[in-house]
């Protein structure tokens, strides 16, 4: 990293993450990303119930492309945690010239992953559902979908990389608006091109995508303006946008080991659909609508730790102690409470959450069972969350990425192969406690190690 500091008259010589007490900056930073992320939420749960009104094959359709969904996302976030840290730990040593370099880096680097899907959903979309199904109602409908998200890909990517650059410099009521905004959006639209409202033609599957790369344009579009009118601290322009490599190492180091930690989610959900779908469709779908549901709690906790990241980053860089164990013990209190409030969800109200889906009596039969299993997962989820963005903030995001390979490819997918040919459909919903259990495990081990090298030894 470079360490040149230049004077900047017209840099703050103050920063909230520095002085505001931690509850309530913690609140300022995330209560807006908690809305936002609560509507995405909203928005994952709506865009299935709309869909499951064409039939489950349609719905299987969908779930079946989650995991590409959620790599693009990976891909993205990735990009803006790496640069979320970087720009925060610059801003905390007052080193401008720094901050500004990687936000315009950034915005390259995510203009160039774009591209990158943008190719795999031209080429890559038959390819993809074929490995997973020969059902041709599946394979028709996901092959319509997954080509429409990725070739029109550039809203996301764009739109996470200007939220991450606000977030940085703690406009987070911004993202609340774009994110939210984008997802509203979203929503109206979806029946309208799903089922071809108001003169629209009738697109079904593929207008549940044409729905969803609108409202993430939209959103990329306020993103940009938003930093453009409103993030003094940055300057973004053309010129400036060019590959600086000590800079695309320093964002890398940190968004590398969170792509792959996001990216190994995608693996596990293709090799759990893989397991289900030797049993049937129905149960693919099940994996696919509790990933819908539990984003309703997990979605805040996610929009908390992107307030977590660049206060823990910004206090670590001037050397703050107290204020970055206070951020970390709030954090895990918040976590708790939430993840308590899904597994009494999920458990006492399975049949009205899954009667959204317009489910058919087989999907009850196993989707219930597999709510009421995999929320005791949730008693430890929550922790694992916050501790995966402490290490991103504190520049040890290979310690997250470790975490996240022992959980879901060396514990749960092969727990769930096992369960699956020796119990049958019910134990392999057995697999995330399991996994969770092994995950909380060892982010307490390498939080304790990192606790001792970065943050004992700063001076009181």
């Amino acid at each position: 990293m470079e360490k040149t500091v230049t004077n900047n008259s017209a840099a703050p010589t103050q920063n909230k993450m520095g002085t505001m007490p931690i509850p309530k900056l913690l609140l300022s930073m995330s209560l807006p990303m908690v809305i936002a992320m609560l509507v995405q939420a909203m928005y994952n749960i709506v865009d299935s119930i709309f869909v499951s009104q064409i039939n489950e094959n349609a719905l299987t359709a969908v779930s079946l492309a989650f995991p590409i969904q959620n790599l693009m996302i990976a891909v993205a976030t990735g990009i803006g945690v790496g640069v979320n840290a970087l720009l925060s730990r610059s801003l905390g040593e007052k080193n401008y010239e720094q901050a500004e370099k990687a936000a315009n880096v950034s915005v390259l680097l995510s203009v160039l992953s774009y591209i990158v899907f943008a190719l795999i959903g031209l080429f890559g979309s038959r390819l993809f559902f074929a490995s997973q199904t020969q059902d041709p109602q599946i394979l028709e409908y996901g092959i319509q979908y997954m080509s429409i998200i990725c070739i029109f890909s550039f809203g996301i990517f764009i739109e996470i990389n200007m939220e991450r650059l606000l977030q940085s410099t703690g406009r987070t009521f911004y993202t609340m608006i774009t994110q939210g905004f984008g997802a509203i959006i979203n929503i109206i639209f979806d029946p309208i091109l799903i089922f071809g409202y108001f003169g629209f033609p009738k697109m079904g599957v593929a207008g549940a995508a044409a729905a969803t790369v609108f409202g993430q344009i939209i959103a990329m579009a306020l993103g940009i303006f938003f930093n453009l009118r409103k993030n003094k601290e940055l300057k973004l322009s053309f010129k400036r946008m060019r590959f600086h490599g000590p800079t695309v190492k320093n964002i890398y180091a940190v968004g590398v080991p969170s792509i792959l930690m996001a990216s190994i989610g995608s693996v596990m959900t293709f090799g759990m659909n893989k397991i289900l779908l030797q049993f049937s469709s129905t149960a693919a779908t099940v994996l696919g609508v509790y990933f819908k549901l539990q984003s309703f709690f997990f979605m805040p906790l996610f929009g908390m730790n992107n307030g977590i990241v660049p206060i823990i980053a910004f206090n670590y860089g001037a050397q703050q102690k107290k204020r970055i164990t206070q951020t970390i013990k709030i954090g895990n209190i918040v976590a708790f409470i939430v993840m308590v409030l899904g597994i009494i969800a999920f458990n006492l109200f399975p049949e009205m959450l899954l009667g959204f889906f317009n489910p058919s009596d087989d999907l009850l039969a196993i989707g219930c069972k597999a709510l009421r299993t995999i929320s005791i997962s949730f008693l430890f989820a929550g922790f694992c969350i916050v501790f995966s963005s402490v290490f991103q903030a504190l520049g040890n995001g290979m310690y997250s990425l470790f975490v996240s390979v022992s959980r879901q490819l060396l514990v749960l997918l092969p727990c769930a192969y096992l369960l699956a040919m020796v119990s049958g459909l019910d134990a392999v919903w057995w697999s995330f406690p399991i996994a969770e259990v092994v995950s909380v495990t060892v982010s307490v081990l390498l939080y304790r190690r990192i606790y001792k090298k970065k943050i004992d030894v700063i001076p009181e």
